[in-house]
């Protein structure tokens, strides 16, 4: 059983909902990544998404357009976020690290080449936004055979079709985007998530994790009565940007660990 299925397995026992946090690697600085990421942990983060810095991250919105900015002039690449999944399991070996990112850099050193990367550092799975599932039976068999989940997103507009695919191809867990739009827009409705995750749930056994749009304790506490997680990135930059990087990691920590108790209460 991978990282990310006894996770959940394990939130189920204790009724619990989990909770899935983002950053971008080498923001707000290359030495803080591993830092932030043991943060939210002792936040309270189940499942930790590493994000792979990105000239064009299409589904991002504005915060997380900037963390990128501000990684890539740091000049961090893919080989700099397979250090940081190795350097975190140095002294944590057992929470879920998925690299969130898009097609560009995982072709430019080959999927198999990803693949076998990503594993020996230590990570669990990825989430890749412009590989469709319709496209992705190989790349998903390969990740498989090699106990990494694919996590793929579905969306308000996503077909039964869509959905029945990623039925078929995903594993871990489904990723379900509450919003039209990009990255920290707007508000979430929470009536429609819940109509919607039951639907998807109609085909989906996998467990699901909404995101896009949840800022704060109470908004999280609304979407884990339907979700099996909640996961939250914008906010989480955002709070970098707010204090800075000498305070980044405890102003981190706190901010999860708010969202934690709601979502525990």
């Amino acid at each position: 059983m991978s990282r990310i299925a006894s996770t959940f397995a394990a939130l189920r026992e204790q009724n619990k909902t989990g909770l899935v946090t983002f950053i971008t690697a080498g923001d707000p600085g290359p030495d803080l990544t591993v830092p932030l990421m043991h943060a939210l942990v002792a936040g309270g983060a189940d499942i930790l998404e590493l994000g792979v810095p990105f000239s064009d991250p299409m589904a991002e919105g504005p915060v997380i357009q900037r963390a990128c900015e501000r990684a890539l002039k740091f000049g961090i690449g893919l080989n700099d976020v397979f250090n940081y999944v190795r350097q975190f399991r140095e002294s944590d070996p057992s929470t879920p690290v998925v690299l969130m990112g898009y097609a560009n850099p995982i072709e430019r050193i080959g999927p198999d080449n990803f693949i076998l990367k990503a594993k020996e550092a230590g990570a669990d799975g990825a989430i890749v936004v412009d590989y469709p599932p319709e496209e992705c039976e190989a790349f998903a068999d390969a990740m498989r055979a090699n106990d990494l989940d694919l996590i793929f997103l579905l969306a308000p507009t996503s077909t039964q079709e869509r959905i029945r695919q990623v039925a078929r191809y995903g594993s871990g867990f489904s990723y379900y985007v509450s919003l039209k739009g990009v990255t920290g827009a707007g508000s979430i409705d929470t009536e429609d998530v819940a109509r919607r995750v039951a639907a998807i749930r109609e085909h989906v056994s996998l467990p699901i994790g909404v995101g896009f749009g949840i800022r704060d304790a109470q908004t999280a506490k609304a979407v884990a009565s339907v979700a099996d997680a909640v996961v939250i990135g914008s906010r989480i930059i955002q709070e970098i940007e707010n204090v800075g990087p000498e305070a980044a990691v405890p102003a981190v920590q706190a901010f999860v660990a708010g969202i934690r108790t709601a979502l525990d209460s």
